[in-house]
């Protein structure tokens, strides 16, 4: 899935669309994409001048965006293009190690249930194969 796919599916643009690409999708069961980490990421500047870190909120922001594109190729119905995907709620989230500028952030998002209109999914996202963060992710779709 490259990023014009990914535009259609997730609401968010720049600066704030953190997945670059998909490169794995099994709906109903798991996806994987990336986000390529680069020194031009405005949050850098205050993120720290020393030391530039990615804030820990904004790898779970980019794994919640993941599990948007999974549960839009998932869904048994499509939703509207006015339909908005929430985050509703963050479970067991834990960072391991930074990311800063050079890295690929690969983000892995599995679907573990859906009940009703609510989806959970369990989330980890990698640099060079370690584990950086993880988290239960759950989320929902509602008209903007």
């Amino acid at each position: 899935m490259d990023i014009q796919r990914i535009m259609e599916l997730l609401p968010h643009r720049y600066p704030f669309l953190l997945v670059d690409r998909v490169i794995e999708c099994v709906p109903g069961e798991r996806l994987v994409a990336f986000k390529n980490v680069t020194f031009n990421e405005p949050f850098f500047t205050g993120h720290f001048p020393i030391k530039p870190v990615m804030p820990g909120v904004l790898i779970i922001e980019a794994l919640a965006q993941a599990t948007g594109l999974l549960a839009a190729e998932s869904a048994e119905t499509k939703r509207s293009s006015s339909s908005i995907y929430y985050l509703v709620g963050v479970d067991k989230a834990r960072f391991k190690r930074p990311v800063g500028p050079g890295d690929q952030l690969h983000l892995e998002a599995r679907l573990l249930k859906v009940k009703r209109d609510l989806w959970v999914f369990d989330c980890v996202a990698t640099v060079d194969g370690k584990v950086v963060a993880s988290a239960e992710i759950m989320c929902t779709a509602r008209e903007a």
